[in-house]
């Protein structure tokens, strides 16, 4: 009989070393930090960020962490906070496969746990790696949006790894940790689904938040479900409905094809990710037309990932949340399209409600197209069709927009990206400094320099 997964997962967990890192790995994980703090602070303005926080700081912990914006709460409670920031603006990074992702949120718990071992930079980058090949691997081996679960649920297994790797757990005490986190964490898809909620950016903070509260109940000898993958109502039976095998992971064997933190992509836009094609097509397609009143119609052929999850629903054509706006693909397009930019400014209310960019919206059409579907997830392609008035169509297609691993973000450009959301609070001088904080972090014997920084 093979290894349940679950066992696996924590012999790999518990075996896994920073010197078995490449050093493009590595390097891409400090990108991972840069980038994360980035979209941090850009969501600092956000009223769910102040509620989440308010309620943080009304619980004191005889071992506190950082909540990034200022103050101290429980690990537990710090983990949701953060991780809530990083993901608000749907500005971090994304992983596409038979389960879209964005794995950057599982840093929250990694920064969190990190701040309450004192663990260094090399063991912080080792946890998150750890992370990102848990739920990218997860993510290739079954879906969860076709039953109608989210992918958090994902989340929380990775998330619980990564605390339990900080936290220097056994596998015995992993495996448990495993089983607490997954037996209690499955999220539904209709977090997504309709007119979006402030919830959208929150879901996993609360499945990472869950996720060390597993790990610190683990780690105290608390016993967890078993074997919560495989068992008769596990995971398999219940949540993909299918029996499933996860890939050699990073350094776990010969076979295996390298770290998937690698293979993930960092966003050059703050939208949903099955849209940055579409963006980056309007944006292009823009710089052909004189007059955008001359706009009759906007056509977009899309694969069936980004119809389901940003095509079809009515309220992407009037968006009344920024939730929406940001997973809506008319909006995303046309707002592309009439501003030639698409940033923070470009979902607010007041832009994302406004008359002009309405008539725009109402101009769009999204149609699936099952050979577009064909190169997902390989590729995102998105292909635009406007005509004019005077009859001309302009096409542009796009599959491997800025950013994506087909196409990356350069060195430069997520700097880039860290300085225009973090300067305007904290200014050049803190900026600079905790740039190059990341920059060194395998050099680092603790994150919290780097999170008290971007207090108050």
């Amino acid at each position: 009989m093979s290894i349940p997964l679950a066992n696996r997962f924590a012999q790999y967990a518990h075996q896994l070393q920073f010197d078995q890192l490449p050093p493009e790995t590595v390097h891409e994980a400090k990108r991972r930090f840069i980038d994360s703090l980035a979209t941090a602070v850009g969501a600092m303005s956000c009223d769910a960020y102040r509620i989440a926080r308010r309620c943080a700081q009304r619980v004191s912990s005889a071992t506190p962490s950082t909540l990034l914006g200022g103050g101290t709460s429980s690990t537990e409670w710090a983990t949701f906070v953060n991780g809530l920031l990083i993901r608000y603006l749907d500005f971090n990074d994304t992983y596409l496969s038979k389960e879209p992702a964005h794995p950057s949120d599982n840093l929250a718990a990694v920064m969190s746990v990190g701040e309450l071992t004192q663990a260094d930079g090399k063991a912080l980058i080792t946890a998150a790696v750890l992370a990102y090949e848990i739920q990218c691997r997860l993510c290739d081996a079954a879906s969860l949006r076709k039953n109608g679960f989210d992918h958090v649920t994902y989340g929380a297994i990775s998330s619980t790894i990564a605390a339990c790797k900080l936290l220097r757990l056994s596998v015995s005490q992993i495996t448990h940790a495993i089983g607490l986190a997954g037996v209690a964490n499955v999220a539904l898809r209709q977090t997504r689904s309709g007119e979006l909620s402030e919830w959208k950016g929150c879901a996993f903070a609360n499945a990472a938040r869950n996720g060390v509260f597993a790990a610190l109940l683990a780690a105290e000898g608390l016993s967890g479900p078993a074997p919560i993958f495989e068992g008769d109502l596990g995971i398999m039976k219940l949540v993909t409905r299918e029996t499933f095998e996860v890939a050699p992971m990073g350094a776990e064997s010969p076979a295996s094809d390298g770290f998937m933190i690698d293979r993930t992509y960092i966003k050059f836009w703050p939208a949903e990710y099955h849209s940055q094609s579409a963006i980056d097509a309007a944006l292009q397609l823009r710089r052909e037309i004189d007059d955008l009143s001359q706009i009759t119609s906007i056509d977009i052929y899309t694969f069936e990932a980004s119809y389901n999850i940003i095509g079809k629903y009515n309220q992407a054509w009037a968006p009344q949340t920024r939730e929406t706006a940001d997973h809506s693909l008319p909006y995303c397009t046309a707002v592309a399209l009439l501003d030639g930019e698409v940033f923070l400014p470009q979902f607010e209310p007041e832009r994302f409600r406004a008359a002009d960019i309405l008539d725009l919206v109402a101009k769009v059409k999204v149609h699936l197209d099952d050979t577009l579907t064909l190169r997902y997830p390989k590729g995102i392609p998105n292909r635009l069709v406007v005509t004019l008035r005077d009859g001309r169509t302009l096409t542009k297609e796009v599959e491997f927009p800025r950013g994506h691993a087909g196409n990356p973000m350069t060195d430069a450009e997520v700097e880039a990206k860290f300085l225009r959301l973090v300067e305007p609070r904290y200014g050049k001088k803190t900026a600079q400094w905790i740039l190059a904080q990341c920059w060194e972090l395998d050099k680092l014997n603790s994150i919290t320099p780097i999170l008290q920084a971007l207090g108050g």
